[in-house]
């Protein structure tokens, strides 16, 4: 059994008759390993794009959240009015009335 282990860390089983099937599987399990630290590094890059589009998506809805706020501080009846109050336009004293024409008589004949 220590001579087995002697064997191992002394690199023989590399150089015997015998190495080629443990070269292929050596090179199998390298081979392996750099597919695996690359499709982890891939994963990890797209970890961290997908956290930075998270973080822009929830600062563009705060942006989009306090524009609409604003819109509606702006679009009330009292804002506009001191808005053109400025101006000189005031809003006027008395309500419109409808204007009704009748058809006349003419346009029959």
């Amino acid at each position: 059994m220590a001579a087995k282990v002697y064997d191992i860390l002394k690199g023989s089983f590399l150089t015997n008759e015998d190495a080629f099937k443990n070269w292929r599987f050596i090179l199998f399990a390298a081979g392996l390993a750099i597919v695996m630290i690359y499709t982890g590094h891939t994963y990890e890059k797209k970890v961290h794009r997908l956290a930075a589009l998270n973080e822009r998506v929830t600062e563009l809805h705060s942006e989009y959240t306090d524009l609409e706020r604003r819109l509606m501080f702006l679009q009330m009846e009292s804002t506009i009015a001191r808005n053109i109050e400025k101006k000189g336009i005031a809003p006027a004293k008395n309500p419109p009335q409808k204007i009704i024409i009748s058809p006349s008589r003419d346009a029959n004949d």
